[in-house]
């Protein structure tokens, strides 16, 4: 409230609420005359949306949006205005952050007071929900993003794990269905300018994220991204067509330390998109024009080891007591070890499958329909009965996970499809594949997908053997 009030660029709203109701703030800054989308959109400008605490223990992101909205209002950084508008969700785990204890998180070099936990009061992690949208945060959030459709989204984290040399990792969408004109600006052009720039100002490493292990199964060890599905937050931009930027900075790291970093990093991110504002639109603009019908996307996907090894820069801690608790904490040593090793930050396809030109999804599966509403999906309904030449997915068999994950029990079907004719009752629900969310919809829809809705076990009542899946295409 404060700095919206102490500056005509900067608009306060709300998009949404928690869990327990908490509204979800969002701060506009811009030469705007309001916050509203429509507002916002109709200034041809480049949106970019961030936000912090979505892991409300990894809260160094909230703090340096404030700080960065703090300067914004003092008047610095006033050129981003020309070619920006800027969409700041300091807190999105509202209900998280409230929930301080000194257990959590305790290695983590501060905040010693404590801090919040990684769920929501439901228990779930808003960083695996994009796809089935359990909560009311991850409604809210990609409410948001189709209602103002920001260009980039950066989401902003702190670290577990490795003890590595760098203060923040960074990753773009990480799906292999990200559009060519996303993936390739970010990995040739926006994150080594962003990594240069911090060097060059600060002298502060910075790197794709990454952790140095084996992980099992595989056949050696190396720099070892995240999961490539779309239920992470900036895998699933990526799948939206639009720019993602994941942002990690290092856990034992000073708090201040992590600050600062998530704030340069930002800081820059800013600058080359307002030096590139034009650019980034067009990109995302083409990647919206090309029509993927007929064409193959990506069902799973594996690892893809780079070429030759790489230099990581891996470092060390020492041991330091929190003044409350007495209990360790790991502090960050000035320490760069450079490390040969391969990287496995990208991924290629195991399995694909055509995008046909439509799905069709039957009335009676009102949770399937309720949830494509929510992600924006465009669809129109059979108004009569009609009959259709189409392909069914025969289904041979079906595994179900014997755990739950995220509130849900996985699936995973095998068969085949073949050609049928079927008549659709009216009320079915057609959804087309030509829109910007093909990619979402195909994850969605498509029954061998490995984070649609049969892999969240959505359809569990409709799949058996020898019968059909229920959602069809054409």
């Amino acid at each position: 409230r404060e700095v919206a009030q102490s500056s005509p660029l900067i608009h306060l709203t709300t998009y949404g609420y928690t869990t327990e109701g908490r509204p979800l703030p969002l701060l506009v800054v811009g030469h705007v005359d309001n916050p509203s989308p429509e507002t916002v959109r109709a200034t041809g400008k480049t949106r970019i949306y961030i936000q912090g605490g979505i892991h409300a223990g990894e809260i160094s992101g909230k703090e340096a949006l404030l700080i960065l909205l703090r300067e914004l209002s003092q008047g610095d950084h006033a050129q981003w205005a020309d070619s920006l508008v800027l969409l700041v969700a300091p807190l999105y785990n509202a209900d998280g952050n409230e929930r301080v204890n000194l257990r959590n998180r305790r290695r983590q070099n501060g905040p010693v007071g404590g801090m919040g936990t990684r769920a929501n009061a439901m228990g779930l992690d808003l960083n695996r929900d994009q796809m089935k949208l359990d909560a009311p945060e991850s409604r809210a959030l990609v409410g948001l993003y189709t209602a103002y459709d920001p260009h980039l989204s950066v989401d902003l984290h702190t670290t577990n794990g490795t003890r590595h040399g760098y203060y923040l990792t960074y990753s773009p969408p990480l799906n292999p269905n990200t559009p060519r004109e996303i993936d390739e600006f970010l990995r040739e052009a926006w994150l080594p300018a962003v990594t240069r720039e911090v060097k060059a100002k600060h002298g502060w490493d910075m790197y794709y994220y990454g952790d140095a292990y084996q992980p099992r199964g595989t056949e050696e060890p190396g720099w070892y991204t995240f999961d490539p599905k779309g239920r992470y937050v900036s895998n699933y931009i990526g799948l939206r067509n639009r720019f993602g930027i994941l942002g990690e900075a290092f856990a034992y790291a000073t708090f201040h330390d992590r600050t600062r970093a998530s704030q340069w990093f930002v800081e820059e991110i800013l600058n080359f998109a307002h030096m590139h504002a034009t650019e980034i639109r067009e990109r995302t603009a083409q990647a919206d024009a090309r029509s993927l019908v007929g064409d193959s996307l990506s069902l799973r996907a594996t690892f893809r080891r780079s070429d030759q090894p790489v230099t990581i820069l891996m470092g060390d801690v020492t041991e330091e007591r929190n003044p409350y608790t007495g209990g360790v904490m790991l502090r960050r040593a000035d320490v760069l070890t450079p490390t040969e090793m391969y990287e496995f930050g990208t991924f290629r396809p195991t399995e694909w499958e055509r995008v046909p030109a439509s799905y069709y999804v039957p009335p009676e599966l009102r949770t399937i329909i309720e949830r494509l509403q929510a992600h924006g999906i465009e669809y129109s309904v059979l108004q009569g009965d009609q009959e259709v030449e189409l392909q069914e997915f025969m289904v041979d068999s079906v595994t179900t996970s014997t755990r739950e994950y995220e509130g849900h029990q996985g699936q995973e079907v095998f068969g085949g499809y073949q050609s049928a004719t079927r008549t659709l009752e009216a009320g079915t629900v057609v959804v087309p594949l030509d829109q910007q969310l093909v990619r979402v919809a195909f994850a969605l829809l498509e029954p061998r997908s490995d984070d649609g809705f049969v892999a969240w076990g959505f359809l569990a009542d409709a799949l058996k053997a020898g019968q059909a899946y229920p959602i069809f295409r054409r």
